[in-house]
């Protein structure tokens, strides 16, 4: 019995070692230009062109997006690969890139999401809060689409991370212990909301993302693993180190004081000042309930004492050009909108 455990262990190995070599043959073709990036890059704030800051507070909005509607890590990864593929490859003025944002969230969820969790389109724009309509992010979309060739399941450093993390698994008695798949998700997280991330290789971001997080625990028997997978894929030593020099200063900067982090940040919605008089009068003037008789229940009076409730759904629904602002969530609504690395 022993024995046919470790042929199953070692046929789920080589299937794991074949498919990250058959990844790493495709990743190249979802990267980014890198003289798009560049461009990005040394884009000043003030100009008519995305500028790296600009892009990174984008990411952090589709961060904030993903958690409030439920989306997968894989949606999110998948979103920022096709804003970036998009905005390296485009002239784009700052004005379009929420739609362009938004637009890259909507076509990664149709094609990670099931169906029945995907949000409606008014209400992705709805809940970003941009002055655009659904035929503006139909268009975009097509375009993005076009521009993209239709590629959008990319070869990405999650894809990675989740077979270092399969491999390691295998090969390890150490096993969850040691390796938090939520903790490295979370990082690379982190990580793709700093423009500078997306000249790395996949491969080797999240071999850099596993390494710190072995080296934290100092297991040799870990490090023996992340090793044998560099060996396999060829990664060079002075590229791994770089990187993991980055991924390390970007932990230390997220885990400083000095960070504003996005998950401090409360959720606010912006409702006209005539909206937010209605809201507030209706609010300090709730009518009392009928009483139910205990005879039985009348048919032709229920119709007649049901409330309609749809305008308290669109005194919410506020234009663009709102003037005032005020809490969408009571007081005591903690919402954690953006990223959060869990604590160790």
């Amino acid at each position: 019995m022993k024995g046919l455990l470790n042929q199953d262990e070692d046929k789920e190995a080589f299937r794991l070692m074949k498919e990250l070599k058959a990844s790493l043959e495709q990743e190249a073709i979802y990267l980014p230009r890198e003289t798009g990036l560049n461009l990005i890059e040394s884009t000043l704030e003030n100009n008519n062109r995305i500028s790296a800051k600009c892009r990174d507070a984008k990411v952090e909005d589709l961060w904030s997006l993903t958690n409030f509607f439920g989306y997968s890590t894989q949606t999110f990864v998948q979103a920022v690969n096709l804003l970036d593929r998009f905005l390296a490859m485009m002239k784009v003025q700052p004005k379009h890139l929420p739609c362009i944002g938004v637009s890259c969230l909507h076509i990664a969820a149709k094609v990670f999401e099931e169906e029945c969790n995907l949000s409606p389109t008014h209400e992705l724009i709805r809940i970003s809060q941009c002055k655009f309509t659904v035929s503006d992010l139909s268009r975009m979309e097509k375009i993005i689409s076009e521009k993209l060739n239709f590629r959008f399941k990319a070869v990405t450093a999650l894809t990675f991370l989740h077979l270092y993390h399969a491999v390691a698994l295998s090969h390890t008695s150490e096993r969850k212990e040691i390796l938090n798949l939520d903790k490295l998700e979370a990082q690379l997280k982190a990580c793709l909301c700093r423009l500078v991330f997306s000249k790395a290789k996949p491969s080797v971001l999240a071999l850099s993302l596993l390494n710190q997080d072995i080296e934290a625990h100092q297991s040799a028997d870990m490090f023996k693993i992340a090793k044998r997978i560099q060996n396999h894929l060829k990664i060079g030593d002075s590229e791994l180190l770089h990187w993991r020099g980055m991924v390390a200063k970007c932990m230390m900067d997220y885990l400083s004081p000095e960070c504003s982090k996005p998950d401090n940040k409360k959720l606010v919605w912006i409702v006209s000042r005539r909206t937010a008089q209605h809201l507030h009068s209706s609010y300090c003037s709730i009518p009392d309930l009928p009483t139910i008789p205990e005879g039985g229940w009348d048919e032709s009076e229920s119709e007649d004492s049901c409330e309609d409730m749809s305008c308290g759904e669109e005194s919410l629904s506020s234009s663009p050009d709102s003037d005032a602002e005020g809490p969408f969530f009571p007081p005591d609504f903690r919402y954690y909108g953006r990223r959060g690395l869990p604590s160790s």
